[in-house]
């Protein structure tokens, strides 16, 4: 993978991201998440759009927009036992404005706890079905004495926007590499600040190149509703998409996951378990499913977009999960630092990937005399040398750069290498 200066000084920069979006009430819509994109603008050349409630996007309409500027639950001596401020897991999103009063057996319909783990507040949604409702944990729940409690959501549900953020660094082509991450989730550090945060981090790095293949476009979007509303705005220009990526989940201490696309074959189906098989880091590959994060809906069959993902642990696949134990501690520098290396490492295979043809496919051009072969016969080639004679000889405008580096068995970086000496040296150039 390729080097980062400072790597724990990367890492710690990351972490400082997540730490700073980790307070904000985020949901699918509302000023949580402008307030999350305005902070990203500071990193990142980002465009905001607001897309009105009612909009129709395919079999979908943007909701209302929900804020909330508090809510809480009180016992009878005015001690409230459940509040916003301590937790903004602690309010069921898209609850409805209440302000009422009501005894322990007609609230504990609207409590929802985790009685498999019960020191736990967990993460409940309620975006679509008009209703109210408090997240604890359910040691607290099982403490509430009978009595009436006092309950306020000081919130506003009504119509507004759904924004959601989009970089676009140009490229040499009009051809698109998409990554796509989401922004709804309020307090849960690795699903998705990690994916935040890592998708920000490539960004910039990517902006301060001097030139690029492919343009590179980055979504920030509420989850499913976002997505759906940037393929339904986007539908004319979606074909220019040749590759693409959803980030999740990359900061706790698992091994990496890719799930394919829902082709299986695209090029990125190969080039993200190529740098993973030689990062020297565990992993796993998952055929796609129609379920789990937007990679769904890039994938629907009337998009069918060359989109995988990228994970640690699968969603749902560790304890932690849409809970309150999902917080900073959780998360690792060290890991979002890795994880940050391999998507760029998945950046520069796919830029790497390109299909050359040789300027002397006769025999062997004569290395040694241009100075890329030993001067001393009779021994081992090295790795630099092999992947010389391997660019050589599959230089034939059929195979690609990753067609060799997997036929050689070396990493496409060292293919990649060896293209540009031979191009150098006239010997080899790109296939138009």
């Amino acid at each position: 993978m390729p080097p980062l200066a400072e790597p724990d000084a990367t890492g710690a920069r990351l972490l400082a991201l997540i730490t700073e979006l980790y307070p904000l009430h985020r949901s699918i819509t509302g000023d949580g998440v402008r307030a999350t994109l305005a902070r990203l603008r500071a990193q990142v050349p980002l465009v905001v759009h607001e897309v009105p409630s009612g909009t129709r996007v395919f079999d979908w309409t943007v909701p209302d927009e929900w804020n909330v500027r508090e809510a809480w639950i009180a016992d009878a001596s005015g001690r409230r036992v459940v509040d916003l401020e301590r937790s903004n897991l602690h309010l069921v999103h898209y609850s409805v404005p209440v302000h009422t009063r009501l005894p322990l057996s007609e609230l504990r319909r609207h409590l929802f706890s985790r009685p498999d783990a019960p020191d736990v507040v967990p993460y409940r949604t309620s975006y679509y079905t008009r209703d109210w409702g408090f997240c604890l944990t359910h040691r607290q729940l099982a403490a509430l004495p009978e009595g009436e409690y006092e309950v306020c959501i000081d919130a506003t549900l009504a119509p507004g926007a759904l924004t959601y953020g989009e970089c676009v660094l140009p490229g040499d082509t009009d051809d698109e590499v998409l990554i796509s991450t989401h922004i709804c989730h309020p307090s849960l550090a690795n699903d998705n600040l990690s994916g935040i945060a890592i998708a920000t981090a490539v960004a910039h790095v990517l902006a301060a190149r001097p030139s690029r293949r492919y343009g590179y476009r980055f979504v920030f979007v509420p989850g499913t509703i976002g997505s759906i509303t940037w393929l339904a705005r986007n539908e004319a220009r979606v074909d220019r998409i040749r590759h693409g990526l959803v980030l999740t989940g990359l900061g706790d201490a698992s091994a990496f996951t890719y799930k394919k696309s829902r082709r299986g074959d695209t090029e990125i189906d190969r080039v993200v378990p190529h740098v993973l098989r030689h990062a020297g880091v565990p992993y796993a590959i998952a055929d796609f499913t129609p379920y789990g994060y937007d990679e769904r809906q890039y994938c629907s069959p009337g998009f069918d977009l060359p989109v995988g993902c990228l994970t640690r642990t699968p969603h749902g696949q560790y304890p932690e999960y849409h809970t309150s134990a999902d917080d900073l501690g959780f998360v690792r520098a060290e890991r979002l630092e890795e994880s940050l290396r391999l998507v760029l490492a998945i950046v520069d295979a796919l830029e790497a990937n390109r299909v050359y043809v040789s300027q002397n496919p006769k025999c062997e051009p004569q290395l040694g005399r241009r100075g890329l072969y030993a001067s001393v016969g009779g021994v081992g080639r090295g790795a630099e040398e092999m992947a010389l004679l391997w660019m050589l000889n599959l230089a034939d405008s059929r195979h690609t750069a990753l067609d060799v580096a997997e036929r050689s068995g070396m990493p496409i970086a060292a293919i990649d290498r060896a293209a540009r000496v031979l191009g150098e040296h006239g010997l080899l150039k790109e296939a138009v």
